[in-house]
Formats: C-alpha cells, sequence, structure tokens
C-alpha cells in the first residue's frame, strides 16, 4: 500500500499521537443505550501472499489454499480485489465456502464505479456489484467506499446521491482523500454529517504522510480503521498502543463493533503486527479473537 508513505528519514520527525475524538464522535457515542462488549474484527488487506508460507501458512500450502488457512488465523479481511475486478456471485460464493461463520469479507467497491465513471451513471455497475457480492451471505461484513482521490467537496452532492442509492440493509464506509474534504471546518461538517445523516460509515486511515485523514469523527456507532505501517519500525507498535487505548475508550462508551485492517507498505510483515495488537486488544476489551500462530 502506498497511499501515505514517507521516506524513512521522515519518520522520526513525525507526530503520530492520536488526536483526540471529534465532539461529534462523543455525542454519536453517548446516545448509545446499550453499554454491551463490542464485536472486534482484525485482519489484512490480502490473503493471496506465497511469503506468508511457513510464517501463518503451512509449509507446502498450494495457493488455491491460501484463504482457508487465512481464515484459520484471522476473522475478517479487506478485500481489495473486487476494486480491480468485477466480482461475480460464483466467485465471492466460492470463497465464502472457505470461511467460517464468524468470519467477514469486506470488499471494496469496483473502480469502474468509483474512479473511472467516478459515482455517476453507475445503476447497472452497482446493481452487478452488489450481485456479485451478494454469494457471501451472511459472512458479508461492511462494503468500503473509495472515491476516486480527485473527489472533492464540488462533488458533494454526487457522493450522497450514491450513497442514498444503496440498499439499507448493506453497511457502507466511506473513505476520503482528496485534501480538501479536511481542510475547511464548514467542509468537513457538511461531508460527515451528510454520512451520519444517512447511516453511513466512515472510514478513519491512520497513514504516516497523510494525518489529515486521522479525523476521529464517526458517523455511525461503530469503526473502521485503516492503519499502514512502517515496515515494523518502532513506532508502529507504539501507534498500536495507542489505537488500542481508543479502542477501549469506544468500547466503554458503546460502540457495537470495530473493524481494524493492517497495512504495510510492504505487506510481508502484516501478520507481525497483528499478533502484537490481538492479544493486547483481547486484554484491555475482554474479547477472544484468535492470535495468528506462527511457524507453519
Amino acid at each position: 500500500m502506498e497511499f501515505g508513505r514517507v521516506s524513512a528519514d521522515e519518520l522520526n520527525s513525525i507526530d503520530f499521537t492520536l488526536p483526540p475524538d471529534h465532539p461529534a464522535t462523543t455525542a454519536l457515542l453517548k446516545k448509545q443505550q446499550k453499554k454491551t462488549k463490542p464485536t472486534v474484527f482484525v485482519g489484512c488487506a490480502k490473503w493471496g501472499r506465497p511469503d506468508w508460507i511457513g510464517k501463518i501458512y503451512p509449509k507446502g500450502t498450494k495457493a488455491g489454499d491460501f484463504l482457508e488457512h487465512y481464515a484459520r488465523q484471522f476473522n475478517c479481511i479487506e478485500l481489495n480485489a473486487t476494486f480491480y475486478r468485477m466480482p461475480t456471485r460464483k466467485q465471492t460464493s466460492g470463497w465464502k465456502s472457505k470461511v467460517g461463520d464468524d468470519f467477514r469479507f469486506c470488499p471494496k467497491f469496483v473502480d469502474q464505479i468509483t474512479h473511472i465513471k467516478r459515482l455517476k451513471d453507475v445503476d447497472e455497475l452497482t446493481d452487478r456489484f452488489l450481485d456479485g457480492i451478494s454469494g457471501f451471505g451472511k459472512n458479508l461484513g461492511p462494503v468500503f467506499l473509495m472515491p476516486h482521490p480527485g473527489m472533492g467537496p464540488k462533488t458533494l452532492e454526487i457522493l450522497e446521491a450514491f450513497i442514498l442509492s444503496l440498499p439499507t440493509d448493506i453497511e457502507f464506509y466511506t473513505e476520503l482523500r482528496h485534501k480538501d474534504w479536511f481542510a475547511n471546518p464548514e467542509v468537513f461538517e457538511a461531508v460527515f454529517n451528510m454520512l451520519e445523516r444517512n447511516r453511513s460509515g466512515a472510514v478513519i486511515t491512520d497513514a504516516s504522510g497523510r494525518r489529515d485523514c486521522l479525523h476521529m469523527r464517526l458517523t455511525t456507532p461503530s469503526a473502521f480503521i485503516r492503519f499502514v505501517g512502517n515496515g515494523l519500525h518502532p513506532t508502529d507498535y507504539k501507534r498500536c498502543d495507542d489505537w488500542i487505548n481508543r479502542m477501549k475508550s469506544w468500547a466503554n462508551q458503546g460502540i457495537e463493533t470495530m473493524y481494524f485492517f493492517m497495512h504495510q507498505h510492504e505487506e510481508l510483515h502484516s501478520p507481525e503486527l497483528c499478533r502484537y495488537l490481538i492479544p493486547k486488544i483481547n486484554e484491555q476489551l475482554g474479547t477472544t479473537i484468535h492470535v495468528p500462530e506462527f511457524g507453519g
């Protein structure tokens, strides 16, 4: 993952402190009536990693069995494969057959919708995409919408119209990348209020070179966090510790669900950081998420 990448020399000069929650986040969670233990999912962005053989996949594992072994280690996947190619129901039902009932696929909208057509005149494509991911059945988690990074505040009405066209029985989370969404307080309030008004989630991305995307503004009583590490640099571990504290705070305030997706610019080391993160989440939040087992 290249988004937010900086040079190694810059890492020690970046303030990685998590910003405080946006006031609207506090207000939203305060409305929660039930203070039950949240459901927490932790995963990576790919399962097709031959370099995980002998690490989290047994030695000798064939590519066709990667997903089955991935799902034994993690309880969700941020599915970027659907961004590059329109999914079919046959394909997604085949993937579903390889995982357990508690596993969640979190597919990204195909680039034909978000980047080529930029959310305009996409009814037919959206219907095809939604039909394709229907094969996941009860294993479908939230769907990840990343508008083209060139789509800024002038496209707010287009973004809202697209969100309003989506079915209400599926969770959708939007990741905003255009810097102008964050540069002007009025623009920021307009787009995040729109998401909250339409009960649509907001992705929080923690990347070294784009601290503005770390907005800490929840628009639903749930969180979708994309963490981008730097090859197991010491700051990766401190940042994970800070996230655990924030997740515990949100849990105490009544958040319902949290998805935490681990990225590295070189995804080779994502399992190591998950193995560091998950036991601490279990300890602090009282969850029982499986800790990835190494050794193959």
